[in-house]
C-alpha cells in the first residue's frame, strides 16, 4: 500500500529488514546500532559501541536532510545501566544544549550477542 506522505530511506545493509530513516512531514525517525563505517558491528566496550552508534545516527540523519542538532528525542537502550555514565560522556561529544529530550532504558538483551547499546531518535528535517 502506497503512502505518498511517508518517506523511507533504505538501510545500507541489503539484508536489513528495517529502513535506515523514515519520515513524515518535517519529522524523521531512525534507529541505530554500533555499526562501523564499513558496515561491520563494533562489539567492543561501551565507549566504542556508543561512538559507532552515535556516528551511525549522525550519518543517517545527515543523509536524510537533518543533523544531530535537530534531534528532538533520543531513546537509549542499554544492556547494563552501569554503562550509562560512559554513554553520557560520548553523548556529550555528539550533542550540546539545548539537549534533546531523552530516555535511557535498561534491556535484557539486544539483537546481536555482545551489543550493549542501541538508539532511536526523532529529528526535525533541516
Amino acid at each position: 500500500m502506497a503512502h505518498d506522505d511517508l518517506t523511507f530511506i533504505a538501510d545500507p545493509d541489503p539484508n536489513s529488514i528495517s529502513s535506515d530513516v523514515a519520515g513524515v512531514g518535517g519529522l524523521l525517525v531512525s534507529t541505530q546500532i554500533p555499526t562501523r563505517a564499513d558496515g561491520s558491528l563494533e562489539l567492543g566496550g561501551i565507549v566504542e559501541q556508543s561512538e559507532c552508534t552515535l556516528q551511525a545516527l549522525k550519518v543517517a540523519l545527515e543523509g536524510a536532510g537533518s543533523s544531530m542538532d535537530r534531534v528532538l528525542h533520543l531513546t537509549i537502550y542499554l544492556t547494563d545501566m552501569a554503562d550509562r555514565p560512559a554513554f553520557n560522556e560520548v553523548y556529550q561529544r555528539f550533542f550540546s544544549k539545548p539537549w534533546p529530550v531523552r530516555a535511557a532504558v535498561g534491556v535484557a538483551a539486544l539483537a546481536v550477542e555482545g551489543m550493549r547499546v542501541e538508539v532511536t531518535a526523532m529529528a526535525a528535517k533541516a
